[in-house]
């Protein structure tokens, strides 16, 4: 797994990161190897941040991995991390999803092929950031939901190999 960025009301309390729903869920599937978690920045400049997505995806490629979930929770100008992060680990064939706070914007500043594969953990009725912390943040819900999405997406994968 590997997590950028937080925003106002997916900001998770330290108890969120103690029982972290996708350590949670992720780790007790049997059908998982579960690896670890990576945390990387959303950095300003723009060469910094094709660097970020190449050592990451270089890094899950060094460790053998088959799939991964790519987390964040801003938009706007993180788009460019995401969406670069995404493709960097996915041309280097290893399966991967994503999980962001999407919400009422609906698009991304910038897109790939990987966008279909983005969830959406928006859980605000009006589909908005709201001044709640901890309102919007990832739950067990949405890590069943990733769990569930990688493995069909790391099966689809394989099988085109």
């Amino acid at each position: 797994m590997i997590q950028m960025g937080v925003g106002p009301s997916t900001k998770e309390t330290t108890l969120h990161h103690f029982r972290d729903p996708l350590v949670d869920v992720f780790g007790a599937d049997p059908d998982i190897d579960f690896q670890g978690v990576v945390v990387v920045g959303t950095p300003q400049d723009n060469t910094l941040k094709g660097l970020v997505g190449q050592r990451v995806a270089k890094w899950l490629q060094a460790m053998g991995t088959n799939g991964a979930v790519l987390s964040a929770d801003g938009w706007g100008n993180s788009d460019v991390d995401f969406m670069n992060t995404m493709s960097e680990i996915g041309d280097l064939g290893i399966s991967i999803i994503g999980l962001k706070f999407i919400g009422k914007q609906a698009t991304f500043v910038v897109t790939n092929e990987y966008t279909p594969f983005v969830l959406d953990i928006n859980k605000s009725k009006s589909g908005t950031e709201t001044t709640v912390v901890g309102e919007n943040n990832l739950d067990h819900r949405d890590a069943n939901k990733a769990l569930g999405f990688l493995k069909l997406k790391m099966r689809a994968d394989h099988s085109k190999q």
